[in-house]
């Protein structure tokens, strides 16, 4: 019930300012048998040098959820909209009907992040943007809810599609259990640290595919930071 994805066999493209690895077909990386995860679209790990970044480009019917690992983005789009969003948090943007954004590290060290598309419920909608911090200390131990589409998820930031963006921070020897409901999908990468999941080994940046229908458990060999996408 769990397809690992070690991190030597994502799909890879150096930039030079951009280092990128590719857990999902994306760009020039074609893998017919990784096109996405249920609707999960892209799981992309970037690496991107200092004073560098992502120039204004646009995106249609997707929700991009950029989570930080170290350093800071800083986000600008054709709504208006401007932010930084530093290691730890997380920003969101619904693009709806259409949108143009630029993503640059304007720090003076690399910045590395996940970033993550998910297929919406619906095409359209007016497109939309937002970041909020999640202090790591306030994951200790348990899974909290970063991005949802679902209602009683009041604390997250909003997104359109029936999924779960969750997180957590593990010490060594530390469980925690998610069960993945039936028709579901669920992927997760250990940001930092090595992980088990119902004892087989993932190491920090692998990802694991769960289906539907399976609860694991998944317990911390070494401390480690955790993000888990749970959607349709």
């Amino acid at each position: 019930m769990i397809d690992k994805r070690p991190f030597e066999t994502l799909g890879h493209a150096d930039h030079g300012w951009l280092n990128a690895r590719h857990h999902f077909s994306f760009a020039d990386y074609h893998d017919p048998k990784r096109m996405g995860w249920g609707a999960i679209r892209v799981w992309n790990d970037d690496e991107i040098g200092p004073n560098s970044g992502f120039p204004a480009h646009p995106h249609k019917d997707m929700e991009i959820i950029t989570y930080v690992r170290k350093g800071a983005i800083t986000h600008q789009d054709s709504m208006g909209n401007k932010g930084r969003t530093g290691a730890g948090d997380v920003q969101v943007m619904s693009a709806g009907t259409g949108v143009r954004h630029a993503e640059y590290n304007l720090e003076p060290e690399t910045t590395t992040l996940f970033q993550i598309w998910i297929l919406p419920r619906s095409s359209g909608g007016q497109p939309s943007w937002g970041a909020k911090p999640f202090p790591k200390g306030d994951r200790s131990g348990k899974f909290v809810t970063l991005a949802s589409g679902f209602a009683e998820d009041a604390d997250a930031l909003p997104i359109r599609a029936d999924a779960r963006v969750l997180g957590a921070t593990l010490r060594a020897g530390e469980s925690v259990r998610h069960s993945v409901g039936e028709g579901r999908y669920a992927y997760l990468v250990p940001a930092e640290g090595t992980i088990e999941v119902d004892g087989e080994r993932v190491d920090a940046r692998d990802g694991a595919a769960l289906k539907g229908g399976t609860t694991v458990t998944i317990t911390a060999i070494e401390d480690a930071e955790i993000v888990l996408v749970d959607a349709d």
